[in-house]
């Protein structure tokens, strides 16, 4: 399971999210990414150092959203790029051939462009609706998922209202990983809303 750090510390006090992290760990989460749109570069990159270091600690990966300079100043593992964000190829010269480049796409082209241009894996959706946008694209469906599934070599993370009700259904249209906010961050107990989305991934209930 893939749960990006959302756009917080403003929507979740940062020791609640570092709590969180730990919790995640210990449940088998691997694979984080530190999503933030709005803040000072000063303030992404001191959290970004941060969560680098807590995640690297307990084993896990890190993934810095779109901003290419904050990924390699902290040492992440990798990068995540939108459509709009600095092209594959160039970010590729920045941040070397032994660091993961994800790519978010929202149709087949897109998804075969990425693999074509050396992308590690792709994210894709949005798969059911999400309110995490405020202009999220059109909702590619579970259809959607397979018809990618079946052209594309790459792992694929599934993104857009994915939630404990849905996640096998996801996983079983081919999705290798899921990326999940609203359906921990918005949950009475996150940590446990974790956990249950990794007990359906395994499916252990």
């Amino acid at each position: 399971m893939h749960p990006p750090a959302p756009d917080a510390p403003r929507r979740v006090p940062f020791p609640a999210l570092v709590e969180l992290v730990k919790s995640a760990l210990t449940t088998g989460v691997r694979l984080f990414q530190l999503r933030m749109k709005t803040p000072h570069t000063g303030e992404f990159y001191e959290l970004a150092d941060q969560f680098c270091a807590l995640v690297r600690a307990g084993g896990g990966t890190f993934i810095v959203n779109d901003r290419v300079d904050v990924a390699q100043g902290v040492g992440a593992d990798g990068v995540h790029l939108g459509q709009e964000d600095l092209p594959l190829a160039d970010a590729r010269k920045i941040m070397g051939p032994e660091k993961l480049i994800g790519i978010s796409t929202h149709n087949l082209r897109q998804a075969v462009e990425a693999e074509a241009g050396g992308a590690d894996y792709i994210g894709f959706g949005p798969i059911f609706p999400t309110s995490t946008k405020e202009h999220p694209d059109p909702v590619v469906g579970l259809a959607g998922l397979r018809e990618v599934r079946a052209k594309v070599h790459l792992p694929i993370v599934a993104i857009g209202g994915i939630t404990t009700k849905n996640v096998r259904e996801v996983v079983a249209a081919g999705a290798d990983c899921v990326a999940v906010i609203s359906a921990v961050l918005a949950a009475p107990d996150p940590g446990n809303a974790m956990s249950e989305l990794v007990k359906e991934i395994e499916g252990k209930v």
